[in-house]
């Protein structure tokens, strides 16, 4: 695992070098107060991240997983038991995010991963499974369009769709990437206030693999501009009624042309990941 948190802080020196202009680093007093905290772009998948049209963002970064108790079939692995245990899983992640404003309402995405993970055999569970499970290699990578139907104004919220693949990549590994094609589409919606600017989406998605369509992942977002250098983010992000989590994140624009971004999420529901930290820097070109 330690070598995937290497490569994404490798990356970090080399494209320190390189030009572009700050995201979202706009002065409040030319922008409406509704538009204060994030300025004039799309939102993109990243929260609290946004891209103007003509704008490259450029994302390394890192990720890490904390489950003591991830539900787990031993069946679904390849050990025979169709029953439901709980084992100890974590991961290390080192992810690459671009993202391109195609035009003053639409942007594009693209996001990839290498991934190291672990899972250990619960104690009750009778399978064949090892005791540890470990699986290395190309993550999930994934592909969005998002389009702003709507723009805010003084009297009405920011509308905004967007459609993800995530392609079949691997497979033949269970614990990593996505063995079939899945398909989302969600809408949001955005208002800003004086105190802050605030976030609804919810999405259906569709799993190749089980062949059917479903309710997916929604959020609340909360964010503030504090200064031309700091703004802060919160999520309640969830996945069906039993996956629920909440994402803290600080963004710390250090440099005329890159911000840190550093977050954590807190599994809220018993299904939900225990602890994910992340942290990586927004270039923008």
């Amino acid at each position: 695992m330690r070598r995937v948190n290497r490569a994404v802080f490798a990356l970090i020196p080399s494209v320190l070098l390189f030009g572009g202009s700050v995201v979202h680093r706009l002065h409040a007093q030319d922008l409406p107060p509704h538009l204060r905290d994030r300025g004039t772009g799309v939102a993109t998948s990243m929260f609290g991240t946004y891209v103007r049209r003509g704008e490259l963002l450029f994302y390394p970064f890192a990720e890490w997983y904390a489950d003591k108790d991830l539900e787990y079939k031993p069946s679904e692995l390849g050990y025979g038991v169709a029953e439901d245990y709980r084992g100890r899983y974590s991961a290390s992640e080192a992810l690459l995010f671009l993202g391109y404003g195609l035009t003053d309402d639409i942007a594009l995405e693209l996001e990839g991963a290498v991934i190291s993970a672990e899972l250990e055999k619960a104690a009750n569970d009778p399978s064949a499974m090892p005791s540890e499970v470990e699986e290395h290699g190309l993550g999930d990578v994934e592909a969005q369009i998002r389009w702003r139907f709507r723009r805010e104004t003084a009297s009405r919220p920011e509308l905004f769709t967007y459609f993800e693949t995530v392609f079949p990549l691997q497979k033949h590994r269970k614990l990593i990437g996505t063995s079939a094609w899945e398909y989302k589409l969600g809408f949001g919606m955005t208002r800003g206030y004086e105190w802050g600017t605030m976030t609804l989406r919810a999405a259906g998605e569709y799993s190749g693999e089980e062949g059917k369509f479903e309710a997916g992942e929604y959020a609340i977002e909360y964010l503030r501009r504090l200064s031309p250098q700091w703004r802060i983010a919160s999520v309640v992000e969830g996945n069906q009624l039993d996956e629920v989590a909440l994402i803290t994140e600080v963004q710390w624009h250090l440099l005329p042309r890159a911000f840190i971004k550093v977050n954590n999420g807190w599994g809220i529901t018993k299904n939900a990941t225990d602890f994910a930290p992340e942290v990586g820097i927004m270039f923008s070109f």
